[in-house]
């Protein structure tokens, strides 16, 4: 039976049958994990960030009596091995990783579920193998626009909270605050672990503040190592714009038009703005954009969790 957790129906927690470190090329080892039913159809779930890595919590969204689920951590982040390196890490990397984990464990096609940087991967993936995707279930949409980093990282977002604004800014000289994703890349790699846990704390900390709704007012710092890997594999990818051309996603929907897709976004989404998955789903007659109210970004928010516990119920029943 599932459990009610902060007013949404999550899965009780339950522990992997399989885990494993998969050997991807480049000097890359990545962490995989199965759970739920070996014999169920399999949902595949890609992670946030860049850099954020999975969690135990991210099995709870499904039914185990039901589905196979694969959490795995992309290249550099949680138990993948080397951690926080960028060397042969980019958005084709990982694409390409998510197809040898699903030729190793013998899958046919699976459901991909992710959100924020997970939903850009998700929907890249879903474009480069399209008949592997049974369905998208996608949260908090990221589309990888110069737009969208703009909103994050270009001042933005920062109207609406100012003083986390303002920390943000504070270790970064004035002469530097016009590209505020250079300057932070020049400490996140300056080659002094200690520099760079410094102002990766400061990176995770403006993202983290903003995920919910409740904000309030106070930030848990995050831990140093995790910070690091997060921090320097989103900057990384932001730098590069994540390896893809502008509008990318949007250009080659077609290629994933014929795929049912849920999409929960909420209405208050001060990371990934609403217009980002409005645009996504207009027009595309198998996509459900689902907007939940007084929700922002994070997937632990009771609406957001409700939503894609009952998306893969939909799927199941």
């Amino acid at each position: 039976g599932q459990k009610r957790t902060s007013g949404a129906f999550l899965y009780p927690p339950i522990e992997p049958f399989d885990r494993r470190m998969v050997d991807v090329g480049d000097g890359h080892r990545v962490y995989v994990e199965q759970s739920g039913n070996p014999e169920g159809p399999a949902v595949v779930v890609c992670h946030g960030g860049p850099g954020g890595g999975s969690s135990p919590a991210m099995r709870r969204f499904f039914d185990p009596d039901h589905y196979r689920i694969v959490l795995f951590d992309q290249r550099g982040c949680g138990l993948s091995k080397p951690h926080a390196c960028v060397t042969a890490n980019t958005t084709q990397h990982l694409i390409n990783d998510m197809e040898l984990i699903r030729e190793l464990l013998g899958i046919d096609g699976w459901i991909v579920f992710g959100g924020s940087w997970g939903a850009t991967l998700a929907l890249l993936y879903a474009q480069s193998h399209p008949s592997r995707v049974e369905a998208l279930v996608l949260r908090g949409v990221f589309l990888a626009r110069q737009s969208e980093l703009d909103w994050f990282y270009g001042g933005g977002a920062g109207q609406f909270f100012p003083d986390l604004w303002r920390q943000f800014l504070r270790p970064i000289p004035t002469d530097e605050h016009h590209d505020l994703i250079a300057a932070y890349n020049r400490h996140l790699f300056s080659g002094d672990h200690a520099t760079e846990a410094r102002y990766a704390r400061s990176w995770a900390m403006w993202e983290n503040a903003l995920a919910t709704v409740d904000f309030d007012g106070l930030v848990g710092e995050a831990p140093a190592e995790y910070a690091r890997a997060f921090a320097r594999l989103e900057n990384h990818y932001f730098t590069h714009r994540c390896f893809i051309e502008e509008g990318q996603i949007l250009r080659e929907r077609h290629r994933i038009e014929h795929i049912q897709a849920t999409i929960v976004q909420g209405r208050m989404d001060m990371i990934c703005p609403p217009i980002s998955a409005w645009r996504l789903a207009e027009g595309w007659a198998e996509a459900r954009l689902h907007m939940v109210p007084a929700a922002g970004h994070a997937l632990s928010e009771a609406g957001i969790s409700a939503a894609l516990v009952a998306a893969m119920n939909r799927l199941r029943d």
